[in-house]
């Protein structure tokens, strides 16, 4: 009897240090940030960056090379807006995954702004304005930060369930409602879906970027992926930004057919097209840095093309209702940050459940 009362002490202790000995493996694992391969993406985005400069650079000092203008401008600015995108993120990334998640709602904040900004409100607004600023936007990126392995003093839960309903449920069904007690009821359905239009596409949406630092990320077949998730968010960034501008340039070079011409006559079919194509094609390239094979990142990345071009038609559309030709100013003659954001606003969420269902344990 003594004898299988100690063996069942035993096993009970091998069990017990089977699990500390699991759970430190994934502890470990939870604690890598930035591996190897993430530092060479970010290596491989300054060298791309540096080159651009010094090409837009060359093109700029020499005006008798035939190459217009003010497209050599437009892509100086752009090149502008990158680098301060990018010294952003690295301080971001050198405050680790809290940082991104203030990092973005910070961002969030901003484009909300722009976004309320550019449509006009009315003084019964105002109160519920303060609730979306100052409760709505701020709690969802804490539920994002909180994630599947929230801190100890709170409740311990996944809390993917709630910040995915947070904003499309609560906050939609809130705004309206404290809109009502206003007692302003002129345009009121117009000044209700502005506010819920505006932050579920600067916030809700947005948030969905950073949430990709929480994924169990696995490969194809289930086998644990060891990358790091910074990896991926910035996959999603680059081929987000790459898209749109790609897109551009196929328009500009083959486009025939324009999508809509009241919304934007510059953007076509052939456009977006070309940059499924050629997106895909770079994102396959760049397959190492995430948990994709390389067909996988160019049909996501084609995915991510389109999406980023549906956030840019729908911006030109908002701009063109409310006759404006910028959300703001970020960069002195180049947009604000509404505008440089909206392909990856529009791509966050497609691409974080496409990764979340098919490459998340």
């Amino acid at each position: 009897m003594l004898d299988m009362i100690a063996v069942l002490i035993q096993s009970t202790v091998a069990a017990a240090s089977e699990k500390t000995d699991v759970a430190s493996v994934a502890d470990a694992a939870v604690r890598v940030w930035l591996t190897t391969r993430s530092m060479i993406l970010i290596a491989v985005i300054l060298i791309a960056l540096g080159i651009a400069s010094l090409v837009g650079f060359l093109l700029a000092r020499r005006e008798t090379m035939g190459v217009d203008s003010a497209l050599v401008a437009r892509f100086n600015q752009k090149l502008r807006v990158w680098w301060l995108m990018l010294a952003i993120f690295v301080v971001g990334f050198l405050l680790q995954r809290i940082g991104v998640v203030v990092l973005f709602g910070l961002v969030s904040f901003w484009a909300l702004r722009e976004f309320i900004t550019m449509t006009p409100t009315r003084r019964g607004d105002h109160r519920t304005l303060f609730w979306v600023f100052f409760f709505f936007t701020p709690l969802q990126y804490i539920l994002i930060a909180f994630g599947s392995r929230p801190p100890s003093f709170v409740p311990q839960n996944d809390y993917y369930g709630l910040y995915s309903i947070m904003i499309p449920v609560y906050a939609s069904l809130f705004i309206p409602a404290r809109a009502a007690i206003a007692g302003d009821y002129k345009r009121f359905l117009e000044r209700s879906a502005k506010i819920q239009a505006g932050l579920l596409i600067c916030v809700y949406a947005l948030s969905y970027a950073p949430a990709l630092l929480d994924l169990d990320l696995v490969r194809t077949g289930g086998e644990p992926w060891t990358g790091s998730n910074v990896s991926l968010l910035i996959f999603l960034v680059v081929v987000a930004q790459l898209a749109s501008v790609l897109e551009r340039g196929w328009s500009k070079l083959a486009g025939r057919h324009v999508i809509a011409e009241k919304i934007n006559g510059s953007r076509t079919w052939e456009g977006v097209l070309g940059s499924m194509v050629t997106t895909g094609l770079i994102a396959a390239s760049l397959y190492w840095a995430t948990p994709f094979y390389p067909w996988e990142a160019g049909v996501l990345a084609a995915v991510v093309t389109v999406m980023a071009c549906g956030g840019a038609m729908t911006m030109s559309a908002i701009k063109r209702d409310r006759g404006v030709t910028d959300t703001g100013t970020l960069v002195q003659g180049h947009a604000g940050v509404l505008d440089q954001i909206d392909c990856v606003c529009f791509a966050a969420p497609v691409f974080y459940h496409l990764t979340r269902y098919f490459f998340s344990a």
